[in-house]
């Protein structure tokens, strides 16, 4: 199976479930976004310095930006719905945005409080996980324009964006503070 269609070389595409759209159009941009995302937390946990159990967080965590994916590629109609749900067996529940939020905890209960802006810099895997997090954070405000376009959109879609987004911030501070850089912390104009 060739991996090039053509089909798509007039700027349209195909949703799960048959609907065709723009390339351009708010839901193509949103699942696009969370593409994006799902390389930067790729990026991430390429890293020669991710712990194994970082890596597994990682993995489950790219798998849940795929059924985010999934989702939001699936035309908004109740039969492709169905479909979808009949294919794919997951989706991102409270439960797993649940998870996140444990995963910040014990990643903040290492950390001193945070007391000044924080560059988006330090180690080599701590600048990966403040890339991750810009990646998040867009593909978050794609969805919500997806939503304010009218498309409806379940609330566990945008929190669970949310929620990682704070968590690649979180995991770029412990992974400094483990390698020794601590907070790479903003200047003021007077200080630099």
């Amino acid at each position: 199976m060739k991996i090039y269609t053509k089909r798509g070389d007039k700027g349209a595409t195909d949703l799960f479930g048959g609907a065709r759209v723009s390339k351009a159009s708010p839901r193509v941009i949103a699942y696009g976004a969370v593409d994006a995302a799902n390389s930067a937390i790729g990026f991430a946990a390429s890293s020669p310095s991710v712990p194994k159990d970082t890596l597994k967080r990682l993995h489950g965590i790219m798998s849940d930006m795929f059924d985010l994916g999934a989702e939001l590629a699936t035309a908004p109609k109740d039969t492709a719905q169905e479909k979808l749900s009949v294919m794919l067996d997951t989706e991102v529940s409270a439960e797993r945005i649940e998870e996140l939020e444990r995963f910040i905890d014990e990643a903040e209960a290492e950390l001193p409080p945070l007391q000044s802006f924080v560059l988006p810099t330090g180690s080599d895997f701590a600048s990966r996980f403040h890339l991750a997090r810009t990646a998040v954070r867009r593909a978050e405000q794609e969805v919500i324009a997806l939503q304010e376009s009218g498309e409806r959109l379940r609330d566990e879609v945008v929190a669970y964006l949310n929620r990682l987004s704070d968590l690649m911030f979180v995991w770029s501070r412990v992974f400094n503070h483990r390698e020794g850089f601590g907070d790479v912390l903003w200047c003021a104009k007077k200080e630099r």
